[in-house]
């Protein structure tokens, strides 16, 4: 079945097939103190249990495989905070591809050396996250003949983060609304994919900092808009604006997006830890939050949160569950 956008369904499916055996299939968790007073089944999708960490290796490994597969270049470069950069790693290296990633210098330790334990060269370009980083990414393909993988505004990539979404549909069929982070919205348009193909009666719900509110402002203003700051310790929800052709796509689903703040972001991550035993990044934690603030209404059918990553720099999330 076509969604009707530049991200047919059947890519979809090739996507899931090439995932398997380098994906996990990660489980959908019931949290009791979730559920309870809801009156209807609460669950987590865990993709911090990736090998990577986050749920991006879906959408690099897809956009990556295609690369190796016709030959498109000697390599691939992208800009990130982490997450994506720490995963187009990965997927090089399993393709014997060479992998460069650009990105600030305020990008948490763990991020770098996750990218670096995966064989990426990492450069790094400006202080915080901004356009600097995608012009040296640009610069650099061209000099050394690498092909660029960004980070969500692709049709392969969102291809590989809408299998999250036939996952969810395939482990709970009747799921009845699904909440997951935002930031340049790969993620949240590939769910509006597989929704939109298997179930479009399913409500989808974007997450973000009140301080990096992007989706916000796009629907309200009926397209992408750029913000002029953003900030949150939710670091890989920093991008300021949703990309171009994922707003394309989510906007036919999505209606709602809905903020929550550092204080709610930080008691999430410790409900998850305390309660739950799971070790999800601030990033990760923010569909939670929404939850835990009451900011979501009841639902007459199961609930699935998206746990986006669990890549946290260790002090600090002592610091958080503290």
């Amino acid at each position: 079945m076509s969604t009707g956008t530049t991200v047919p369904w059947s890519a979809v499916r090739s996507a899931a097939q090439a995932l398997q055996g380098v994906a996990v299939r990660t489980p959908l968790l019931e949290v009791p103190a979730l559920s309870a007073g809801r009156g209807t089944l609460v669950a987590l999708k865990c993709e911090q249990l990736q090998p990577t960490g986050a749920f991006k290796l879906r959408g690099a490994y897809t956009a990556v495989a295609r690369v190796a597969r016709e030959g498109l270049g000697r390599g691939v470069v992208t800009q990130s905070s982490g997450n994506h950069g720490q995963a187009v790693a990965f997927a090089a290296h399993r393709f014997g591809l060479r992998a460069v990633v650009v990105m600030p210098a305020s990008t948490p330790r763990i991020k770098v050396a996750g990218v670096e334990r995966h064989g990426g060269t990492v450069v790094f370009e400006g202080k915080t996250r901004s356009a600097e980083q995608l012009r040296r990414a640009e610069q650099i393909a061209r000099d050394e003949g690498l092909v660029m993988i960004p980070p969500y505004d692709h049709p392969d990539v969102i291809a590989g983060q809408a299998t999250v979404g036939l996952e969810i549909i395939e482990q709970q069929p009747d799921v009845h609304t699904i909440l997951a982070p935002v930031s340049g919205g790969g993620l949240l348009s590939g769910i509006c994919v597989a929704v939109e193909s298997l179930a479009p009666h399913v409500q989808v719900i974007g997450v973000e900092p009140a301080g990096a509110a992007k989706l916000s402002a796009a629907l309200a203003a009926g397209a992408p808009r750029t913000l002029e700051r953003v900030e949150s310790i939710a670091d890989g929800l920093l991008t300021p604006s949703i990309g171009t052709l994922t707003f394309s796509i989510l906007r036919r689903i999505v209606r709602e997006a809905v903020q929550v703040s550092e204080q709610e972001i930080r008691a999430a991550v410790r409900f998850l830890h305390h309660t739950a035993g799971l070790s999800v990044e601030p990033s990760g934690a923010v569909a939670t939050a929404a939850l835990l603030a009451g900011r979501i209404a009841s639902t007459p059918g199961p609930l699935v949160i998206v746990l986006s990553g669990g890549n946290v720099d260790p002090d600090f999330y002592a610091d958080l569950v503290r």
